[in-house]
């Protein structure tokens, strides 16, 4: 099959001819993909800084949606002709930019029937991704003022709606434009990145105490956000730049996990619209490299997929 990925690692994104997926094992079932995400964690799984559990020559991509083709003998959850998404680290096989997936049955999730085929599959990475910064390395409580560094993005506004949900008070920093889609994500507060001073903002929004916890959706921004966190607080970057801890906060580097039981909650909100995801982005399978290029460099400002 003809799928988008590397011959080596670090080199260029293109079409190869693989071999067909095996028959799914026991506890797999194979997908037949319609649409697979495409985000900056592409990049790091092409230049090696992400191992995804097989190595080139091989597909990229790590979520995607599709129609389950075959079910392995110890499967009892789904069935063939099942709409399902998924990320499902590490690859048994080949990544998702490809027309036929192998996943472990373990990992998947049915893919409501009012959300599209594009929206399910941009959805699995930044979902657990906010959903592990939420809960688990910042485990958000009511009340609590919660800083979101970066809102504007996919996992950003997750990262919102999930601690807004918590009960916290959330503030959120993006670009003016982002401000209205952020307050209807649940965000109090709205402070523009543009502003140098926006720690100081933050402050003084929580008396001078600073926020109980911080979320960095910005590469390059933990550090000027755990300025705006107080004394004693956590902070969580997604960004791979983990600042020194200090005043006694916490820091966490958070890279996401694959986890079945997080992704199909996390759906039954996408299904019920308490979540909701923006692709703004759609390529075909031949132009991932286009695809991969256009996120690196931040266009769009939404989700992106390739269609398969």
């Amino acid at each position: 099959m003809r799928v988008a990925g590397i011959r080596e690692v670090g080199g260029l994104i293109e079409g190869l001819e693989v071999a067909d997926p095996p028959r799914a094992g026991r506890d797999e079932v194979l997908i037949e993909v319609m649409a697979a995400g495409v985000g900056n964690w592409d990049e790091f799984a092409r230049t090696g800084a992400w191992d995804l559990g097989r190595s080139p020559p091989m597909a990229l991509g790590v979520e995607a949606a599709g129609v389950i083709a075959e079910v392995g003998a110890g499967v009892d959850d789904w069935k063939v002709g099942d709409h399902v998404l998924t990320h499902p680290l590490p690859l048994r096989d080949q990544g998702t930019w490809a027309p036929r997936l192998l996943a472990p049955a373990a990992l998947v999730a049915e893919k409501p029937g009012a959300v599209s085929w594009n929206d399910a599959a941009a959805f699995p990475v930044p979902a657990l991704t906010a959903e592990q910064v939420v809960t688990e390395a910042l485990d958000v409580q009511p009340g609590e003022a919660v800083l979101v560094n970066g809102g504007s993005g996919v996992t950003g506004g997750l990262i919102v709606s999930l601690a807004a949900m918590r009960g916290a008070s959330v503030i959120a920093t993006a670009s003016p434009h982002n401000h209205e889609r952020l307050r209807r994500l649940g965000a109090h507060h709205l402070i523009d990145y543009h502003d140098v001073h926006w720690p100081e903002r933050v402050r003084e929004l929580t008396n001078g105490n600073g926020v109980a916890s911080a979320a960095n959706a910005t590469p390059g921004g933990a550090a000027k956000a755990l300025g705006a966190v107080g004394d004693g607080g956590r902070l969580a970057t997604i960004t791979s730049d983990p600042p020194a801890e200090t005043r006694g906060i916490g820091v966490a580097s958070v890279y996401v996990r694959a986890d079945g039981a997080q992704l199909r909650r996390l759906v039954e909100m996408l299904g019920a619209g308490t979540l909701e995801v923006s692709v703004t982005s759609v390529f075909n399978l031949d132009d991932a490299a286009a695809a991969l290029a256009s996120v690196v460099r931040g266009r769009g400002g939404g989700a992106s997929v390739l269609l398969l």
